[in-house]
């Protein structure tokens, strides 16, 4: 009988490891890091952009 078990109660407690496993949350918040980080640099780039550019353009005029 306990020779059955053993293999049985290896079984459910991989079973139990699968599902209480975090990998797939990680990924999404990882995502989500990234489509944050993504934002601000793009908020970043169009905000000084153009005050770069207005800068370029009166350097470039005045010589």
């Amino acid at each position: 009988m306990s020779a059955l078990m053993i293999p049985v109660i290896a079984y459910i407690a991989g079973i139990k490891g699968r599902l209480t496993s975090e990998k797939g949350a990680t990924a999404v918040e990882y995502g989500l890091l990234v489509a944050l980080i993504a934002a601000v640099i793009i908020a970043i780039v169009v905000t000084l952009g153009t005050q770069i550019n207005t800068a370029f353009t009166t350097v470039s005029n005045q010589l």
